[in-house]
C-alpha cells in the first residue's frame, strides 16, 4: 500500500494525503523516501498543496520499530536515514507554491516538524503536537530548524527538553498553528483558507516564499535594501503584476483567479 494518497482537482489544488492509519501515520524510511518523490514529481498546474491523512491522527512521528531497528544499522546507513528525514523535510519547507495542513488527532515528533515546513497549519480541536523525542532518548535535530522558525527559541527551550504535548490552544498561542476549529467546521475554514490563496498571484506567492526566508535574521543596511528594491522593482515590472493592477483598474478577475 502506497504511503500516500495524491490528487489534483481542476483548480490546482493537490492534496496529498498521509496513508498509512494502522500506524498513525508513523514516519518510516519507506515514507519519507515515497513523500520526497511526490514532492519532486508535482506538476506546475499545482497551485496550492494540502496536507491531510487518513484515520484519527495526522502524524505520530517516527515509526518506533523502525527507529528501534537503527542499533543494528551502520553509522553510515544511520546517518543516510537522517538524511532522508531532513531532505524530506527541506523539500517541503522550500516547495514553491503555497502549503496547508489539516490537522487532527495526534502530530508528535516528525509529524509536527511536518507541519512546522508549511505556510498554514489549522488544526481541530483534538490535536495535539509535541517534540517527543527526549522521552525515547532522542532529539529533535533535523526538524528543529523549521520549529525554532515557528514558535521561537524561547518555547523551544521548554518544549524540546520537556517532550510534553501542546495542545491546540497552546500550539495556536506559541505560532505552531494558524488556526483552530471544531470538527465539524474542519472543510468550511480549509476551503476558506484555499480559496483565499487561488485568489492571489502564483508567481508573487512563490516570490514571498523566497523573500521570507532572504530577509529573516539579516540586519536591514544597505546592501539588504538594494537587494529588497530589486526585488520589487523586478516583480513590479513582471507579468502578474501587470495583469493584476490591470485587473484592479479595469474591475475585472485576474486571470489567474479559478475561484
Amino acid at each position: 500500500m502506497a504511503y500516500l494518497k495524491t490528487q489534483t482537482d481542476d483548480r490546482g489544488v493537490t492534496t496529498m494525503t498521509l496513508n498509512r492509519p494502522e500506524q498513525r501515520n508513523a514516519i518510516d524510511r519507506a515514507f519519507m523516501d515515497e513523500f520526497s518523490i511526490t514532492l519532486d514529481k508535482l506538476g506546475s498546474n499545482t497551485r496550492v498543496l494540502l496536507l491531510d491523512a487518513v484515520g484519527e491522527h495526522f502524524c505520530a512521528g517516527a515509526d518506533i520499530s523502525w527507529m528501534k531497528n537503527s542499533i543494528n544499522l551502520s553509522d553510515e546507513e544511520n546517518h543516510a536515514d537522517a538524511m532522508a528525514l531532513s531532505n524530506m523535510l527541506d523539500k517541503l519547507d522550500r516547495f514553491p507554491k503555497p502549503t496547508l495542513a489539516r490537522v487532527t488527532g495526534a502530530a508528535l515528533g516528525g509529524g509536527t516538524g511536518l507541519i512546522c515546513c508549511c505556510d498554514i497549519v489549522i488544526a481541530d480541536e483534538s490535536a495535539r503536537f509535541g517534540f517527543t523525542e527526549v522521552k525515547l532518548g532522542l532529539i529533535p535535530a533535523t526538524i528543529s530548524p523549521y520549529a525554532i522558525a515557528a514558535i521561537g527559541t524561547r518555547a523551544a527551550r521548554r518544549y524540546f527538553l520537556s517532550g510534553e504535548h501542546i495542545d491546540a490552544v497552546d500550539a495556536y498561542r506559541i505560532g505552531l498553528i494558524h488556526d483552530i476549529c471544531s470538527k465539524d467546521n474542519m472543510d468550511i475554514r480549509v476551503e476558506e483558507k484555499i480559496t483565499a490563496l487561488l485568489q492571489c498571484s502564483p508567481s508573487a506567492q512563490s516570490a514571498c516564499k523566497q523573500l521570507i526566508k532572504a530577509v529573516n535574521g539579516k540586519t536591514v543596511d544597505n546592501e539588504l535594501r538594494q537587494q529588497l528594491g530589486k526585488r520589487l522593482a523586478d516583480t513590479r515590472a513582471g507579468h502578474d503584476a501587470q495583469e493584476g493592477l490591470g485587473a484592479f483598474i479595469d474591475k475585472r478577475r485576474p486571470n489567474w483567479t479559478s475561484v
